[in-house]
């Protein structure tokens, strides 16, 4: 089946994968773009676990400002080469977080990072609430496990949805942006100022 170069140039667009990766990936889907897309973003989880190993120690500390200086978010993003640091799949990524975490408010950068006390509290919490709804105690235990994973979607940056493409959680879009660079990229650290809030 013959791939146009419209095609090929659409899904490169939407993806921002090179152009023969997407045109081997619409050859391999004969034509199909949902399944396309699929594909190459499973590529990109293949090359992430690949490059796992890696070390990533170059990159950038970027700000992002919002509301007219209302809201000033500091992110640092690494990579293995200064010269996918500079590449615009890269920096537009760096923008996309600092905007997402400008919008998003996350308190912690994954669920490893959420201090045990704070777990704690939250399923003491959840399990409180699901009581009072009546629910019995070996049930309420099975419900505030599912409760604590939208808990950590809610408030860990890695795992929420991010917010120009709710369907990919922000790890989805880091493992994309591996795939596209094929260099190990990780979110390192950030920190998120709002105007007037406390200490």
């Amino acid at each position: 089946m013959s791939i146009s170069a419209a095609d090929v140039k659409s899904l490169r667009e939407k993806t921002g994968v090179g152009m023969m990766d997407c045109k081997s990936a619409l050859e391999e889907c004969k034509g199909d773009f949902e399944k396309a897309i699929e594909l190459l973003r499973k590529k990109g989880i293949a090359v992430a676990k690949k490059r796992a190993e890696k070390t990533a120690s170059q990159g950038t500390v970027a700000s992002y400002i919002h509301m007219n200086g209302k809201i000033g978010v500091l992110v640092e993003i690494n990579c293995e080469t200064d010269f996918v640091a500079k590449s615009d799949n890269f920096r537009e990524f760096v923008k996309d977080i600092g905007m997402h975490i400008a919008a998003s408010n996350p308190s912690w950068l994954s669920r490893e990072d959420v201090p045990p006390a704070a777990l704690e509290k939250e399923k003491e919490i959840l399990k409180e609430q699901t009581l009072k709804e009546g629910k019995p105690e070996k049930v309420a235990e099975k419900i505030v496990e599912g409760r604590i994973k939208k808990f950590y979607s809610e408030n860990c940056l890695l795992e929420q949805p991010f917010v120009k493409n709710t369907d990919l959680s922000i790890e989805q879009c880091l493992n994309e942006l591996i795939g596209k660079t094929g260099e190990k990229c990780e979110i390192r650290r950030f920190a998120r100022f709002q105007l007037g809030e406390k200490a």
